[in-house]
């Protein structure tokens, strides 16, 4: 569901911070074998009762991520994004969690974002439709 990329630099983190992003890590691994409409709704189900994440606090989050996991710091975007929302959420946030696609050339791709900002990921992930989003939770907004 990737593009080709470099892999991202890891980052020193913490023991506490490395030992939970690997279990969100090892979680997402077993969620991404579900069907999309599945994945969609157990996320949703996740966000539930949680405060909308900042973009620091997603940020830190994916970095996490990407410093335990070979495979998330290179092409595994829906992982990756998975077990960043699942981190957040662990420390109470939820960032909202998109995929889409783009057809010239045609490419898939999933990441996360605050404020409908892209967290972490290059100027080309706006050329993607968002197909699939499980949004932040809000005052005003029931989950969808």
């Amino acid at each position: 569901m990737s593009f080709p990329v470099v892999p991202e630099p890891r980052t020193r983190t913490p023991l506490g911070l490395a030992l939970l992003a690997r279990g969100a890590v090892a979680l997402a691994w077993c969620l991404i074998r579900l069907p999309p409409g599945r994945l969609r709704r157990v996320l949703a189900a996740c966000a539930r009762g949680a405060r909308p994440a900042t973009e620091d606090q997603a940020l830190r989050s994916r970095r996490a991520v990407v410093s335990v996991s070979r495979r998330c710091a290179g092409q595994g975007c829906l992982q990756r994004s998975v077990a960043t929302v699942l981190l957040c959420r662990v420390r109470g946030h939820w960032p909202d969690w998109c995929t889409g696609v783009r057809t010239q050339p045609f490419r898939a791709h999933a990441w996360v974002e605050v404020d409908r900002r892209p967290v972490g990921e290059s100027d080309n992930v706006r050329l993607f439709r968002t197909l699939l989003r499980v949004p932040a939770p809000t005052a005003h907004r029931r989950d969808v």
